[in-house]
């Protein structure tokens, strides 16, 4: 299925045939629940689409059949991890908020507060992005190549993604996740108001053709038959933002029924200087509003001191928040009272990296935080009831992600009609930092399902808390196997069987 550009071959694209995968999966359908299945088969199409499933499937009560033996005369791999406890799959991790262009300062900048920060290391950096010379490619495609390849490897399959003000390097990076096999929403940040930072921004009538033109590019660059790569309107964030680019943006988003992302709220400070710059709006939210930019397609990253009046236009307006916890703790931004806007607010809640305010590129990590975060909010308050779970965490980082990108119907969890976007986490892995012991394995002679799913659980917490990029070793996009690190590994349990029935 090649691409529209002769150039490209999306990674994501490539031909497969009818495989099925048997072992542990484990996801979280809906806020609150957590589903473990045991011994289950997963049926993928040669389009990368889920369209069986088959739980606690046991060989021999089937006579060693399958609905698919019975039903498909045609040949299909067969994948099997059911006899390992230590591997189990888990969709694709959906990070809503990542700068690609600022990998390479992840680390950087500790203890300076935003507005400072913007102008000391993110705009002096992302304006290396926009030399009119041609170093700028190779810049781009080594910082780009690097980031995609980083992201990809932890287990994220699909990510929304800042660049930066220039429309060429913005068009490479995405032929580059085409090449790399992530989904992405590629984001060129529009921005013509700079008033700290003259020599990054641009003219509103040079925001209008960039964007223009890479709408353009990306319709082609698809592979023609699926959407693998797709433009989101990205106003960095208000006091950057002329009214008129505002306006013209939200216009833009609905012409072309893109989605949006901004920031929102992040820092005390950022939310005095929207006051003064828009002090005919009553409040952070309402700038975005009175500009056609809150729907149900917007990701607002960040949102820790949100309003209750806020909160309720957010949850009316159906738009999602991109939760970035380990930014807002490096950046010392503030404590976003998460539990609430999920439970309380019933706002949608996703999971961001936003490297390189966050120090981590890895999803794994930012749930991990989430969770330390939101602890820290409990001792402070006194209420338990801000502690974020380890359900929660996960069901954001995978379906509150899919939702907030407007995939929730494709994406984020196990369910017939889905992609198989997929990880596959081995806990014995080569390298991993976690250890587990015999009696911590929820064996295959265990009768007790109860004691079996409690395992798994704790199997989950010590992956969470002490796992990292090494335990994810495989990873799908659109049904294609996109990252293997199990080649040369001797306890690799990869078991391909090609029958013809």
């Amino acid at each position: 299925m090649p691409s529209n550009s002769p150039l490209i071959e999306p990674k994501a694209s490539s031909s497969i045939g009818y495989t099925l995968y048997y072992g542990t999966f484990v996801h979280t359908p809906t806020l609150e629940e957590l589903e473990i299945c045991f011994n289950t088969l997963v049926g993928v199409t040669s389009d990368g689409e889920i369209d069986y499933i088959h739980k606690n499937y046991k060989p021999e009560e089937h006579d060693y059949m399958t609905a698919v033996h019975r039903n498909r005369n045609r040949h299909f791999d067969f994948i099997d991890y059911s006899q390992d406890p230590t591997k189990f799959f888990v969709p694709g991790f959906i990070d809503t908020h990542i700068h690609a262009s600022q990998f390479p300062n992840v680390g950087i900048g500790l203890d300076c507060p935003l507005l400072d920060w913007l102008n000391d290391y993110t705009f002096p950096l992302e304006n290396q992005f926009t030399d009119s010379n041609e170093k700028k490619l190779q810049f781009a495609k080594n910082v780009y190549s690097k980031v995609i390849n980083k992201t990809l490897t932890s287990g994220t399959t699909c990510a929304s993604y800042f660049t930066t003000i220039d429309p060429q390097t913005t068009n490479l990076f995405a032929e580059l996740l085409l090449e790399h096999g992530q989904r992405g929403f590629v984001g060129k940040v529009c921005m013509d108001h700079n008033d700290t930072y003259h020599d990054y921004e641009e003219s509103f009538e040079d925001c209008v053709h960039s964007m223009n033109s890479i709408i353009n590019h990306l319709d082609k660059l698809n592979p023609s038959d699926d959407t693998l790569v797709k433009p989101i309107i990205t106003p960095r964030f208000a006091p950057v933002c002329s009214r008129k680019m505002l306006n013209w943006l939200g216009k833009l988003s609905k012409t072309h029924s893109l989605p949006i992302q901004t920031h929102i709220s992040e820092n005390t400070k950022e939310i005095e200087l929207v006051r003064d710059m828009f002090p005919d709006c009553e409040d952070y939210a309402t700038v975005y509003d009175k500009h056609n930019l809150l729907s149900s397609s917007t990701i607002l990253a960040h949102a820790i001191h949100l309003t209750k009046k806020e909160r309720k236009m957010i949850s009316k307006k159906e738009c999602s928040i991109s939760h970035c916890p380990t930014s807002n703790t490096f950046i010392s931004s503030g404590e976003a009272p998460v539990k609430q806007y999920l439970y309380q607010d019933k706002i949608n809640v996703s999971l961001g990296t936003d490297v390189s305010g966050g120090f981590d590129s890895s999803i794994l990590a930012v749930i991990k935080h989430s969770i330390l975060v939101s602890h820290h909010l409990a001792m402070k308050t006194g209420r338990q009831g801000d502690k974020l779970s380890i359900i929660d965490a996960l069901y954001m980082a995978t379906q509150g992600g899919a939702k907030a990108i407007g995939m929730p119907d494709v994406l984020g969890s196990f369910e017939v009609g889905k992609k198989f976007d997929v990880q596959l986490i081995d806990l014995s892995s080569k390298d991993s930092i976690v250890d587990t012991f015999e009696w911590q394995l929820p064996l295959e002679e265990e009768a007790n399902q109860r004691k079996k799913s409690k395992q798994m659980q704790d199997l989950l917490g010590k992956w969470i808390f002490s796992g990292d990029d090494r335990n994810c070793v495989k990873v799908w996009c659109n049904g294609r196997l996109v990252v293997n690190k199990m080649h040369y590994q001797r306890d690799d349990r990869w078991v391909m069987v090609e029958k013809d029935f």
